[in-house]
């Protein structure tokens, strides 16, 4: 079986720094999968290289099996991958259906009649239980369910492969369970890789992490493996063990 997304020898060059050095990666269908390294180690580079916002100085990337090392951000939207942003790219002065219902029409084409696109604007919201506020301004809900009004923007794309980029960076800590409960809920098949420094929601979540450093991946393996690694203590996780 093809890998939902899979690198071979990747890597990215800015003149003589090198950001990413012959990355071998694979992501498996349906898998749980996080990123995660210290500040610095490639992350964000890397994942600018799978979506295409970056293309690489070498190396190929393959979407389901089809190469898309050349392919453009919209094309490889297309063929099922899907990102959010540390940042949230949201309209703050519409509201989470507002929001939604765009993204459901720039995947539909813009001809779909209008209740067929808040219709499945409003489904998608269900999903994620972020009906009840579907009429609320985006700028007036908590944070934590901002993220989750992005993580609903990803999905109307309909993605096989989906890229979390920090889904709660800046969510109090109250809500964090929260945007963790929805990722859990979201459809089985689905891919999922989470680049993500709350190593307590990455143990939770994982079930298999890819440590970074410096633009090379030092290891892989699972949530319990990682912990136990004396390498990625000592360059990431400090001695804390997690369960």
């Amino acid at each position: 079986m093809n890998a939902a997304l899979e690198t071979i020898d990747l890597s990215k060059q800015f003149g003589a720094i090198v950001v990413a050095n012959n990355i071998h990666f694979r992501l498996e269908q349906g898998a749980r999968q996080a990123l995660i390294g210290p500040n610095g180690a490639g992350k964000t580079t890397f994942v600018n290289l799978l979506t295409g916002l970056l293309a690489p100085s070498a190396g190929r990337i393959l979407l389901n099996g089809e190469d898309v090392t050349r392919a453009s951000q919209t094309k490889r939207a297309r063929r099922g991958l899907a990102r959010t942003f540390q940042i949230n790219n949201l309209f703050p002065g519409l509201t989470a259906l507002e929001n939604v219902r765009l993204a459901v029409a720039e995947h539909r084409g813009l001809l779909t009649a209008r209740r067929a696109l808040v219709e499945e604007a409003f489904a998608i919201l269900t999903r994620l239980n972020l009906d009840g506020d579907a009429s609320s301004v985006v700028r007036e809900l908590p944070y934590g369910k901002q993220r989750l009004v992005e993580i609903a923007i990803a999905l109307a794309a309909e993605p096989s492969v989906l890229l979390l980029d920090e889904p709660a960076a800046g969510v109090p800590g109250g809500e964090r369970g929260i945007v963790l409960d929805v990722i859990g809920q979201l459809p089985a098949a689905m891919a999922i890789l989470m680049i993500e420094h709350d190593m307590d929601l990455v143990f939770r979540f994982a079930q298999r992490i890819t440590v970074l450093v410096r633009g090379t991946i030092l290891v892989e393996g699972t949530p319990e493996e990682i912990a136990a690694d004396a390498r990625v203590r000592e360059v990431y996780l400090g001695t804390r063990a997690h369960g």
